[in-house]
């Protein structure tokens, strides 16, 4: 099981207990599983479907004392955030979902939550938080739909790990905030092609990366790695509460020319994305498209170690922030480490427009990487909520 963390942290509310808390969750939760019932089941042990049986989540609260929250959500260390989550990223196990309530003692909470990234995306993740937080709430909720199956038949896999580029070893992650003002310069650098904000810092992290680690005139072979929501590039489009795991990747071999290695890639990345459209779409429904790329990566990256891979996927512009119980919304929401080398999640700042840009590396290339004066002339250095 490979599980996608998030942390959501709020403040302290004097009309609460953690008695009244933590009741006010667990009843709550059990009515949203009843529309999200395949949380409560247990994957099978090849990994191909799940047995709908309400066996239920582990549901585990803890107390943190040797810290305040304020401390955590201001001086963020992603590998320290694991304390407050239910599992480890990468434990062997058949459940699908699992919550941790942690209470603070200056009496703010951080609600820890893993989903398996086998059977959601991270929209999917969002919908449900939110979900859970509006029936707590007795709001209103869209229901989730689960055509995943449908439109996307599943097709034996047979051979292909999940956990294929995890890795614990030597692997670092530092969070690099980065200013609405300094995104909006990097993307006015782009004659003519406007680009997104996550199309311009992806570019721009790219090549600080490329500059400081590989600068020993060695030639080597790149592919930068974007994942894409396949919701909107279907026909017709799929609604937001569409729950499953609704994402694929481009590879883009970036064309390497002197000074351009920037804002080439853009131009490049956006090519490549273009090619994820509905005829794209149609291909990976018959299943041959997605299974020929997982090959193809497997081939040149594991096999023959041809590429120097660096990953980008972006929860900008997702409902992340939402997620209300009673208390109010988020102060932040937070990622514990991902286990995975040379990868950079981008997700929306609270306020502004800027972007917090997680970025796992080696341990020797993110002291490299974190020293580049290109790169800390355009990176936040104060915090503030």
């Amino acid at each position: 099981m490979v599980y996608n963390p998030l942390v959501l942290f709020y403040s302290h509310n004097d009309t609460l207990n953690t008695t009244t808390i933590s009741n006010t969750l667990k009843k709550s939760l059990s009515n949203i599983l009843v529309h999200f019932y395949l949380l409560a089941g247990r994957m099978n042990n090849d990994n191909t479907f799940i047995h709908c049986n309400d066996e239920g989540i582990p549901f585990i609260e803890a107390k943190i004392t040797n810290y305040k929250l304020k401390d955590v959500i201001q001086n963020p260390i992603p590998s320290e955030l694991y304390r407050l989550i239910p599992f480890q990223l990468d434990d062997i196990t058949n459940i699908t979902f699992g919550i941790q309530l942690n209470f603070f003692d200056c009496g703010g909470i951080a609600l820890g939550a893993c989903l398996s990234h086998q059977i959601a995306d991270g929209l999917s993740f969002f919908n449900f938080l939110n979900s859970w937080g509006n029936i707590t709430r007795n709001s209103h909720f869209p229901k989730p739909k689960f055509d995943s199956s449908k439109l996307f038949p599943p097709k034996n896999i047979s051979g292909f790990d999940p956990r294929s580029g995890i890795t614990k070893e030597n692997i670092v992650c530092k969070m690099f905030i980065f200013n609405a003002d300094v995104v909006e310069n990097l993307r006015s650098k782009y004659l003519n092609l406007n680009p997104t904000r996550v199309e311009a810092l992806s570019a721009f992290i790219w090549s600080r990366y490329v500059d400081v680690i590989y600068k020993d005139g060695v030639q080597r072979k790149y592919g930068v790695v974007h994942a894409v929501n396949l919701r909107p590039k279907m026909e017709p489009p799929l609604p937001s509460e569409s729950f499953g795991n609704y994402s694929r990747f481009t590879m883009t071999i970036p064309k390497l020319n002197s000074g351009e290695e920037c804002y080439g890639l853009a131009k490049q990345v956006r090519h490549e994305i273009k090619k994820i459209d509905k005829d794209y779409v149609r291909k990976v429904q018959e299943g041959k498209e997605h299974l020929e790329f997982l090959k193809e990566t497997f081939d040149r990256v594991v096999v023959k170690e041809e590429l120097v891979v660096f990953n980008f996927t972006s929860l900008c512009r997702f409902p992340l922030y939402d997620a209300d119980f009673g208390w109010g919304k988020p102060i932040w929401v937070g990622s514990p480490a991902l286990t995975f080398k040379n990868l950079v999640v981008f997700v929306d700042c609270k306020n502004g427009g800027g972007i917090e840009a997680y970025v796992s590396l080696k341990v020797e290339d993110m002291v490299k990487f974190e020293a580049d004066m290109e790169l800390l002339a355009c990176v936040n250095k104060e915090r503030t909520y």
